[in-house]
């Protein structure tokens, strides 16, 4: 794994109480896992979304 660099975020603590508790029922190992699972995620969703546009048919060509 590479090296982690530490970041700041600010959340609202309703967000950090939902965290809290799925770390306190054994979901995941830290709120740091939680975040880097749920950006994990939202990287690939936005990735490929934008490979599947890039991939679409030019305007130019009728449909």
């Amino acid at each position: 794994m590479s090296k982690m660099r530490i970041i700041s975020v600010q959340l609202p603590q309703g967000l950090i109480n939902a965290m809290d508790q799925l770390v306190k029922k054994g979901v995941y190992p830290s709120r740091s896992e939680i975040i880097r699972e749920a950006i994990r995620e939202l990287l690939k969703k936005e990735l490929y979304q934008l490979e599947t546009e890039e991939r679409s048919t030019p305007d130019y060509i009728l449909k």
